[in-house]
């Protein structure tokens, strides 16, 4: 903000950065309301929140998406388990894990190589 406020043309600068910074977030699939923005200089506090409020969703979402992989990760390393002690049919296993019938299939497949 201090370089931009330190330019004889600061305006245009400006405008022409705000331009920027708006399509480049929404390119990038910013779920924050920036139509309100016009300025960096004289709107820098809404426009923090608003990086602020998105950069929370993007965490949020990160978290989730982990925790979802290493739920699925779990699941799967126990239907190779229950592959590895050859008591269970792949019908069975794919009841008790939740896994499609093809998925514990090429489970089973893998083992063996």
């Amino acid at each position: 903000m201090a370089i931009i406020q330190a330019d004889p043309h600061k305006e245009r600068i400006d405008k022409i950065i705000t331009r920027w910074l708006k399509r480049h977030l929404q390119r990038l699939g910013a779920e924050v309301d920036l139509n309100q923005l016009n300025s960096l200089v004289e709107d820098k506090d809404m426009l923090a929140e608003n990086l602020e409020n998105w950069a929370q969703q993007e965490r949020q979402e990160g978290e989730k998406l982990g925790m979802e992989k290493g739920e699925k990760l779990g699941i799967e390393k126990t239907a190779r388990n229950l592959l590895k002690l050859g008591v269970l049919s792949d019908e069975q296993i794919a009841e008790a894990t939740g896994l499609a019938l093809d998925k514990v299939a090429k489970l089973r497949i893998e083992g063996k190589g």
